[in-house]
């Protein structure tokens, strides 16, 4: 086992990558001469492969591993989680908008006896409003509506040490929500501040839609409360319902008002009808998970890496 490593998807970040292995041997060296940096290449369409194969032919701290195809964030993650070698783990990301120099930051908090320490946005640079307020609202969301306390403004970047990790390993669902999972685990967890700077080149990879996914993982995750919410809300229509019907019988056979068509029907059908697919919904996104897992199929695909059992 190692002191030191550093696990990092990359996706289409062919521009930040020679920088931020530069950055991350400047802060590391003077305090482990030991250590590896493992980058987990999702599939990228970009030459982030070949400059990581370049760098790993000069340094040998360097590993690789490259999928066969897209897998995802938070798979990448976890592929590096099982292959590291390390008695401490750091997760980042590769677009430099974690910077390699809080590193040393986390390692010094950990040793005053926390398993997991991250790293805690107090300010996030180049990023819209948009972004923020939902990224807020997500926290809020899931910490509502899941048992799992989850920091607000802390994302994956973060330390964590070999027991975490082989814990985090030892969790088989295939929808991976790490830093949910990482929560969930408890033992003793601290933060450090920092300041989040903008993507020192390229485009963002985390579109609206993968940001939502997300939050559909973490809920799913960690809380039954929507198959909940949907029993309600069935008893609620069917509530409603059957005051419509009443309604309906008064007007025939008592007040003797209705009329054929009556828009109140199609507007009764539509709102029964969209309240019936909502819920199909959600049942469906827990019967997905469960279907995923009962597959088995493996969580990623490598089509070559230096990493020696």
């Amino acid at each position: 086992m190692i002191p030191l490593s550093i696990i990092i998807p990359v996706f289409n970040e062919e521009t930040n990558l020679v920088l931020l292995k530069e950055r991350i041997f400047n802060s590391i060296a003077p305090i482990f001469k030991e250590f590896e940096i493992i980058f987990i290449n999702d599939g990228s369409k970009d030459k982030s492969i070949y400059i990581i194969k370049e760098m790993a032919k000069v340094d040998n701290q360097i590993k690789y591993i490259d999928f066969s195809k897209n897998f995802g964030h938070q798979i990448a993650v976890s592929a590096g989680l099982e292959m590291c070698k390390g008695a401490l783990i750091v997760i980042m990301d590769a677009d430099l908008q974690d910077p390699p120099e809080l590193i040393p930051k986390l390692i010094e908090k950990s040793k005053e006896g926390f398993d997991v320490v991250y790293a805690k946005r107090i300010q996030r640079n180049g990023e819209t409003y948009f972004k923020r307020k939902t990224a807020s609202i997500f926290y809020s969301l899931i910490n509502r509506l899941t048992d799992v306390e989850i920091p607000n403004e802390a994302g994956d970047f973060r330390l964590i040490n070999r027991k975490i990790c082989n814990i985090i390993k030892s969790m088989p669902e295939k929808n991976k929500f790490l830093r949910g999972q990482i929560a969930w685990a408890g033992f003793n967890q601290s933060n450090v501040d920092y300041i989040r700077e903008e993507r020192h080149s390229g485009k963002t990879n985390y579109t609206l839609l993968k940001m939502i996914q997300l939050a559909f993982d973490g809920i799913t995750s960690f809380s039954n409360l929507p198959l909940k919410l949907a029993t309600i809300l069935g008893f609620v229509v069917s509530g409603f319902s059957f005051l419509v019907i009443l309604y309906t019988l008064y007007s025939k056979y008592i007040a003797g008002g209705a009329e054929k068509g009556w828009p109140s029907i199609m507007v009764s059908i539509l709102f029964i009808g969209g309240v019936q697919l909502i819920c199909l919904g959600i049942i469906g996104e827990y019967i997905g998970r469960i279907l995923d897992n009962v597959r088995d199929r493996p969580l990623y695909l490598i089509k070559e890496t230096n990493i020696l059992d």
